[in-house]
């Protein structure tokens, strides 16, 4: 028999190597000679970059850049494990240089923040030799529509007066911008690969757009968020008038305060939910043909689940492999059921009968006997 287990983390609980860890436990005590491969996955969120280098035997690695509002800081990001003839792949979260965790609440304030940071950390993975890059753009603090990452990389803005603008860009910042030369981008980036993980549909600009709808958890007043959807909105015109591309609504591109629009007019960069690009990177598909189970899990299943969540991404895979896959799970919440019609074989609650925080203090022990259960009754 052969079981692959491909859980989510367990948010504030288990990250999703331990998820997957802890199934594999589960498994053994109630059937050691079965075949485990252990891939734990994410949905291009909080945890991916984890995920990734699990599953591949990748390696974490280090750069001094700059948090949102300026100040030098340690960022993580990670190389995937080495495939002979694929390119060297390289994951980063744009929260680790760009993050509104980065910031205390009283210092927040989405018009004076930039995602230089995340433009070095892209720099870093050019010079380790990445020919291909996996950007996730969630938890950002920031809303430049990724100029400030595009500068990071050599591109140019230049003011009214025609002067190029010095400082990192901000949101505040883009309605002084005339012209944006793109012509400079660092040669590195010529020929790679930029896939962005991006899991909200909002466009660029309006009552959906990233400054309406994300502006005010960045620390943004009415008067700043009307300010900053000006911002992108004259943005949104020099990258059609100056450089051919007509982003506003596309959906997507208002995420991470435009960064979507950002990625994809200056870098390249192509949008992709998160999930897709996660288990395109670990092999999934691959690696769930011939199972004769697939175990999945995270915190919580409800309705929701549908729109791109991890649990779900893998049951579909996995299902048109013709395997079934089953969720261990911490909660369920209205309309859960609807994930059995979406691919899930069924999902089951790791602590039934316990609070939601007695299950996220046992998580592991929960994930375990689950897990157990689970294979106990295939085997029976």
């Amino acid at each position: 028999m052969k079981i692959i287990c491909a859980p989510d983390s367990f948010k504030e609980s288990l990250s999703a190597a331990e998820a997957a860890e802890s199934m594999a436990v589960g498994i053994r005590s109630v059937a050691m000679d079965v075949d485990i491969d252990l891939c734990p996955i994410a949905d291009g969120g909080e945890g991916t970059v984890s995920a990734l280098l699990a599953a591949t035997k990748g390696q974490w690695q280090q750069a001094v850049v700059m948090n949102p509002l300026g100040e030098p800081i340690d960022a993580r990001w990670g190389l995937l494990g080495q495939v002979r003839d694929e390119p060297v792949t390289a994951v980063i979260e744009m929260a680790a240089a760009s993050g509104l965790e980065l910031i205390e609440a009283s210092r927040r304030d989405a018009s004076r923040t930039s995602t230089y940071g995340t433009g070095q950390l892209i720099s870093a993975a050019l010079a380790a030799g990445a020919s291909r890059i996996i950007l996730g753009i969630g938890g950002s603090a920031t809303n430049d529509g990724g100029c400030g990452a595009a500068q990071a990389l050599g591109v140019k803005f230049h003011d009214h007066a025609g002067r190029q603008i010095m400082d990192p860009m901000t949101g505040a910042m883009l309605l002084d911008v005339s012209r944006i030369d793109a012509t400079q981008l660092d040669p590195r980036m010529a020929g790679v690969q930029v896939v962005v993980a991006c899991d909200v549909t909002n466009p660029m600009t309006g009552p959906d757009g990233a400054a309406h709808v994300y502006g005010p958890q960045k620390g943004a007043d009415p008067q700043q968020v009307e300010q900053l959807d000006a911002g992108l909105r004259h943005l949104a015109v020099l990258f059609r008038d100056q450089l051919d591309q007509d982003v506003e609504e596309i959906a997507g591109s208002g995420a991470a305060g435009g960064m979507g629009a950002g990625l994809m007019v200056l870098l390249g960069g192509r949008l992709q939910p998160g999930v897709g690009i996660v288990l395109e990177a670990v092999k999934f598909e691959q690696r769930v043909a011939g199972c004769d189970l697939c175990l999945t899990g995270e915190g919580r299943i409800d309705g929701q689940s549908l729109s791109g969540k991890a649990c779900l991404g893998v049951a579909q895979v996995a299902r048109n492999q013709g395997v079934d896959t089953i969720a261990l799970v911490g909660s369920v919440g209205p309309q859960a059921e609807r994930a059995r019609e979406a691919g899930l074989k069924d999902f089951v609650v790791i602590g039934e009968g316990l609070s939601v925080e007695q299950s996220m203090q046992q998580g592991a022990e929960l994930v375990q006997r689950a897990a157990g259960r689970v294979v106990g009754e295939m085997i029976v």
